[in-house]
């Protein structure tokens, strides 16, 4: 007899065989118009102007339907562009909580106006928006250069709302099309009482070959040309064994992409929770370019241009033009609008040990047990759905987790924490809390009819929390304090998973688009409703902890804001590919080799969030299952890891306090260099490391590309010193991570490994000095108490800027005003790439150095002819503070 779990699978790989060809109508619908003279004209004779909103109307000839365009320029060197029908039958849907909140706007003024045009201007640098009226057309210029134009295709497209009765007022015989009222696939129907609403717009980009962003999608980092193929689909679904190298929707989906020449890096912000799909055209400016601008400013015929179309079900037009001009302008604007990432504890940034599922509380002890035998840190250890009696989240197994609390005590005397997984779907069943209580505040999502809408899940017959409902959320957070969730102590986390949301009888294995959220279709909210539930838990997380402890929630589906509330997973499969977030170490699927497993989990400690994971078929992945000399790699690998951890957390921090990511594409730091442009098997963290992971199964050498004509690189295993802007090859063995640290940077660690991060708190520092070419480094070390809020609200951290310039190491205090006493020191100072010294001075106790008497009294110790460690202080080398 097949369990539940089968089921659901075969539910899932038959549904998702299907994935464009269900809900698909709306892509070729759109994509039958084709490029060219736009049919919709802007009525300058409605322009209304405000000191920051410029708004006027927009007429379909076609049909006579009116829209209402909105403009604003946004403080930080953005604009906003809003259309919506000007009398539509009822609201259409506009996106909440993403954005932080209003943008600031800034004055617009019109400069010039004709017959047929209006030109704004857009504040500094010579920035001008220009308004064409017929055809309706949008050309953002600096100088006489454009930038972007928007609806120089002619594909802007806005279906309105409407009734059957309306049909013959309107567009006649096109209301009639197949799909038009309703979608059918198999057993599956989606009624559209209001006809199709789909929107569309297109943005053309002069000068630009490359473009990035729209995850989630398991293929190339630089985005392809979808002419003639599947566009890319932002839809967020519960995906089995998907295919690599394929534009086919996944678990997450942020509306964001980025455009990236050597002249200037530009960003668009589509905001809108329908389901989407994305086309990318590569041409020259002159084949694609209709109409006519305004005589000064230039379009080469001759040069590269990418267009970008972007396609939604339903909603309005809302879109923000993030126009840099460099990388870190761009994610600096992107996270005025929908905030930072979340700053995580500590703990969250190391080793991760999980698969679906350990089996009971002896299991958990044994596997905690056998990290401690073979000397390999971790910090969680995760539960997956079989954990909970019958899978109703918030509960235990009774037979398998009897004594819940003396499990995570075993674990809270070794200072680990552990992880269960709850999920959003909730088991309809009379003798089950959650579920009573739903139900009687009516916070489920209904059907088309108005019923309670249910599913099958992991449970059976699942219920869904109307994540969109504020109320429902509020509860859901109530729900973590610990004497609602019997068994939870405060090492305990979260995982969120199945969250898109899945519904394996569902269509696409996902809720009906016309089930209910209050009065907005599920067709509107879709995308967004992972977050509502991420937001949920962490939101309860915190209320548990009375507002002091920082949360940890992993999320598999993600939206554009999810980033403020806590990890995203990221799944890639097969190989450990490169991605710009995390992989599964090992795989969710299928069993790896033993080489090719250690190869995850090197690459797998050079990534934001580290963690194994694996389905319930595969045999056991413990780290210690694959003979003595793979567990000593990967021990190493996992060392190596926590070791780097003080330069992760400053990463974090800065990323929580500028928007600026902790992993990067080459190109981000070395936007000129057109040779790191398509570079994707390598990476930066932060901006000091570069990693190329070995991915490949019997891998003799890797070949990584250096960037910085002038820089130097130092290899952090051997110290060994390479030139910048250079291709080079490094022969690898097994034990190999090529890992180079940029010169003229100062990286901070910890390089006494103990059991998990938590034990290490209090332990010292070593400064590791890469000198540049001008024989100067400098970098940051950022301390708090690595799990509280104190950092904000009290501003108990010690944040210091590190620097090295002629033969001086100083230290400058970042945070004057905030207040924060530690235990750590630093014990050791390495530095590479210079000459070595005779004696060193420390000049001043009275500062940040104070912590670091004890290398006062021990002799140099010399390494290799450009390595030094700093012990015995006298009189050549200064350590200086201000």
């Amino acid at each position: 007899m097949m369990s539940v779990t089968d089921i659901g699978y075969v539910w899932i790989f038959l549904l998702n065989t299907y994935q464009f060809f269900f809900q698909c109508i709306l892509k070729m619908r759109q994509r039958e118009l084709k490029p060219g003279q736009s049919p919709y004209r802007a009525l300058l004779d409605t322009l209304e102007l405000s000191n920051s909103r410029l708004s006027l109307q927009l007429i379909n000839d076609n049909n006579k339907v009116r829209l209402l365009l909105e403009l604003y320029r946004l403080q930080g060197n953005m604009t906003r562009v809003k259309i919506n029908e000007l009398k539509p039958l009822k609201p259409r849907y506009e996106v909440p909580d993403v954005l932080l909140s209003d943008p600031i706007t800034e004055a617009l003024s019109v400069v010039a106006q004709d017959e047929n045009s209006l030109v704004v201007s857009l504040g500094g640098k010579d920035q001008r928006l220009i308004l064409s009226a017929q055809p309706f057309r949008l050309d953002i210029v600096e100088g006489s250069q454009v930038l972007m134009s928007l609806n120089s295709r002619g594909l802007l497209a806005f279906e309105h709302l409407r009734t059957r009765k309306d049909t013959a007022s309107h567009s006649g015989k096109e209301d009639d099309k197949p799909g038009m009222w309703e979608e059918t696939f198999k057993s599956h129907t989606d009624s559209k009482p209001n006809g199709p609403t789909s929107i569309s717009l297109d943005f053309s980009l002069p000068g630009v070959e490359h473009v990035y962003g729209i995850p989630e999608h398991a293929d190339t980092l630089k985005l392809k040309n979808t002419d003639g193929s599947d566009p890319y689909r932002l839809y967020n679904l519960d995906v089995f064994q998907y295919e690599l190298h394929n534009p086919m929707a996944l678990y997450g989906a942020v509306p964001v992409l980025i455009s990236h020449s050597t002249d200037r890096t530009m960003g668009i912000f589509w905001l809108n929770a329908a389901e989407t799909w994305v086309d990318i055209s590569s041409n020259t400016a002159g084949k694609t370019m209709f109409g006519k601008i305004l005589d000064f400013v230039q379009v080469s015929s001759e040069a590269p241009q990418t267009d970008v179309r972007w396609m939604s079900e339903s909603g309005i037009i809302d879109v923000f033009i993030m126009l840099g001009p460099k990388p870190a302008d761009v994610f600096t604007q992107y996270a005025s609008l929908t905030g930072t990432q979340s700053f995580p504890p500590l703990s969250a940034l190391a080793y991760h040990q999980c698969r679906w599922n350990y089996n009971d509380q002896e299991d958990v002890k044994t596997v905690d047990q056998g990290f401690d035998e073979h000397d390999i840190p971790y910090d969680f250890i995760w539960l997956d759905i079989e954990h909970a009696d019958g899978k109703r989240y918030f509960t235990w197994d009774p037979s398998k987790f009897p004594q819940p609390k003396e499990m995570l005590q075993g674990l809270m005397d070794k200072r680990r924490k552990l992880v269960a997984i709850v999920d959003p779907h909730i088991k309809v069943d009379s003798g089950y809390k959650i579920h009573n209580e739903i139900r009687s505040k009516n916070f489920y999502v209904k059907n088309k009819d108005g019923g309670d809408y249910e599913g099958w899940c992991w449970p059976g017959n699942a219920g869904y929390p109307d994540f969109t409902n504020p109320e429902m959320r509020t509860w859901w957070a109530s729900q973590f304090a610990y004497d609602q969730y019997e068994g939870s102590m405060e090492n305990q986390y979260i995982w969120n998973d199945m969250n898109e949301p899945s519904v394996f009888n569902g269509p696409e294995v996902t809720m009906h688009k016309d089930a209910l959220h209050g009065v907005w279709e599920h067709r509107d909210v879709h995308n967004l409703y992972g977050l509502y539930v991420q937001k949920a838990t962490a939101d309860g997380l915190i209320q548990r902890s009375e507002g002091v402890q920082r949360p940890f929630v992993l999320t598999r589906a993600f939206f554009a804001g999810s980033q403020r509330y806590g990890e995203r997973h990221i799944h890639v499969a097969h190989k450990p590919c490169f991605c710009l977030y995390r992989t599964d170490v090992g795989g969710f699927f299928k069993h790896p080799s033993a080489e090719l497993l250690v190869r995850w989990y090197q690459a797998g400690a050079y990534q934001p969030f580290f963690r194994a994971h694996a389905h319930i078929d595969t045999p056991r992945r413990e780290p210690w299952l694959f003979g003595p000399e793979n567990t000593a790699l990967i021990r190493e690998a996992i060392r190596q890891r926590y070791a780097l951890l003080p330069y992760w957390y400053q990463l974090f921090y800065n990323a929580h306090r500028t928007g600026q990511p902790v992993m990067r594409p080459l190109w981000v730091e070395y936007p000129d260099d057109f040779a790191t442009f398509s570079i994707e098997d390598e990476y930066l963290i932060g901006k000091d490391l570069l990693v190329h992971p070995v991915t490949d199964e019997g891998a003799t050498g890797v070949t990584a590309y250096l960037p910085g004509k002038g820089e130097v690189w130092y290899d952090v295993h051997t110290f060994q010193k390479h030139d910048g802007d250079q291709s080079l090859y490094i022969p690898v063995t097994m034990s190999s991570i090529p890992v180079f640290q940029r010169g003229g940077s100062i990286i901070c660690r910890k390089d006494r490994v103990r059991r998990s991060s938590s034990c290490m708190e209090n332990d010292p520092y070593t400064l590791y000095v890469a000198l540049g070419s001008q024989g100067s480094a400098e970098g940051e070390l950022y301390i708090d108490d690595f799990h509280t809020f104190s950092f904000e609200e009290a501003k108990q951290f010690v944040h210091r800027r590190l620097s090295f310039s002629a033969n001086t190491l100083s230290s400058r205090n970042l945070a004057p005003d905030s207040q924060f006493s530690t235990a750590s020191w630093i014990e050791k100072i390495v530095i590479f790439g210079g000459s070595q010294p005779s004696s060193a001075t420390l000049k001043s106790a009275d500062c940040f150095f104070l912590f670091l008497l004890v290398i006062i009294k021990i002799d140099i110790a010399h390494i290799f002819t450009n390595i030094f460690l700093i012990y015995h202080v006298d009189n050549i080398f200064n350590i200086h503070c201000l």
